[in-house]
């Protein structure tokens, strides 16, 4: 990848196309915290790779849209249904050979299990930039419920995946997402 990984692979949940036991990639987690480009290099890469995009802000149900949109962020009982929720539509779509792009936080490793569960072929790609980076990011948008208030508190809560393709966000959205669709399409781990 040009550039945008700032640290190698190494064999994680699911496994790239090509490697030895493991199954070949049917399902991508973009994962990192509020404003970090999860949609943006999401949409770019489903794009690139003729894939379904998932948003996973667009599944939260009502309560927790109000939670977050008050400024109090979610706890795991808040996200636990959200998450089994997002499972099942990753199994699902894997069940029909439709590979999908996910962007969604999945801060703790546990909600990453927790997505992976039964998805062989899922891998976690962490977009990772510094708080101070975010921050800029985020005085320049508007959530729709997301307050960059929160943004502490998701990098308190971040518990950075120990096997993962890591991604420096430094880049530009398109060039992180032709990257990835590149190492996808090459197999490579």
């Amino acid at each position: 990848m040009s550039g945008g990984a700032d640290r190698p692979a190494s064999a994680g949940v699911g496994g790239a196309q090509g490697s030895a036991g493991k199954a070949p990639v049917s399902a991508l987690l973009l994962m990192g915290v509020s404003g970090c480009g999860k949609t943006t290099v999401g949409e770019a890469l489903a794009r690139e790779l003729g894939w379904r995009f998932v948003d996973a802000d667009d599944h939260h149900p009502p309560a927790n849209v109000e939670k977050m949109r008050s400024g109090r962020p979610l706890d795991d009982a808040d996200r636990a249904p959200w998450l089994a929720r997002l499972n099942a539509l990753l199994r699902h779509s894997a069940a029909r050979g439709e590979p999908v792009v996910l962007a969604c936080s999945a801060l703790k490793a546990r909600y990453r299990a927790q997505l992976a569960d039964r998805l062989p072929g899922l891998r976690v790609v962490f977009l990772s930039g510094s708080q101070a980076l975010i921050e800029a990011r985020l005085a320049d948008r508007r959530h729709r419920y997301m307050p960059a208030s929160l943004l502490a508190s998701q990098f308190a809560a971040l518990e950075p995946p120990e096997e993962a393709w890591v991604v420096d966000i430094g880049e530009p959205p398109a060039a992180l997402a032709a990257g990835l669709a590149a190492r996808v399409r090459a197999g490579t781990d």
